[in-house]
């Protein structure tokens, strides 16, 4: 995939009715801080077409922007911002609820998980909604870049192992279809990004494109063994820069 063109198409707020459109849509779904700005920055090879902030919950609209005339990649609000009142946190997720179930043109959502934790309780339910609206979401695993690339595998497995099991959604074996999607992102590296590129091009049918595997891409990881051990030392450096930050307080 190469983008040509992106430009901010549409803006949906809590009283906004959710337009029909003629494009194709992929949403991308997280909560706050989860990585979200960074993932739709790096994909689209802009530096600021999604604001990215240290603050959580800075997205509160449904945005839509518009890649090379051909489809729609939709930011949804994210949830889970701690300080936002309870009256706030019903409106998004409404709005993403209606989201879901009323758009005529998604194709499929990307629900951004954290590598380095276990997936909360409201992660588990955004699983679920998009679920029962119908999807079999692609997980992305963000931050990848900030734990061991011996440790990976591992987080992976511990994504799909808490979303399978600890899921509301019962459904038939008819309905199932196979293993989560889990592609691990680095916004430093923009590992993972030909694999995403690869999702959107078999939903938008083109010729040239190949859906990887279901499962835990491994071609989104470093390549070589060196590549491996420079990703670890990197990744301890900032352990103990943190510790010892933790020491000074």
């Amino acid at each position: 995939m190469v983008i040509k063109s992106v430009n901010l198409a549409l803006v949906c707020g809590v009283t906004s009715k959710i337009p029909a459109g003629s494009l194709p849509e992929f949403a991308f779904a997280g909560r706050s801080n989860v990585g979200k700005s960074t993932l739709i920055n790096g994909l689209m090879n802009r530096k600021a077409l999604a604001r990215v902030s240290s603050q959580p919950g800075k997205t509160q609209t449904i945005n839509y922007y518009e890649i090379n005339g051909e489809f729609h990649l939709v930011d949804l609000p994210g949830y889970g911002y701690a300080k936002a009142n309870v009256r706030v946190k019903e409106q998004w997720g409404k709005m993403i609820e209606r989201y879901l179930h009323t758009s005529r043109q998604l194709r499929t959502v990307f629900l951004l998980l954290d590598i380095r934790h276990e997936p909360t309780g409201q992660d588990v339910m955004m699983y679920d909604w998009i679920l029962q609206a119908g999807y079999e979401p692609v997980i992305i695993a963000t931050k990848a870049d900030k734990v061991k690339r011996s440790q990976i595998q591992k987080q992976l497995a511990v994504l799909r192992k808490t979303l399978r099991e600890e899921s509301h959604v019962k459904l038939p074996p008819s309905e199932k279809k196979g293993p989560l999607r889990i592609i691990p992102w680095s916004g430093q590296t923009k590992s993972g990004r030909e694999e995403i590129y690869a999702v959107l091009d078999s939903f938008l049918g083109n010729a040239d494109s190949t859906l990887p595997e279901a499962g835990f891409l491994d071609s989104a990881l470093p390549e070589s063994e060196e590549a491996g051990k420079k990703a670890d030392k990197k990744a301890d450096e900032k352990t103990d820069a943190g510790e010892n930050s933790l020491r000074g307080q």
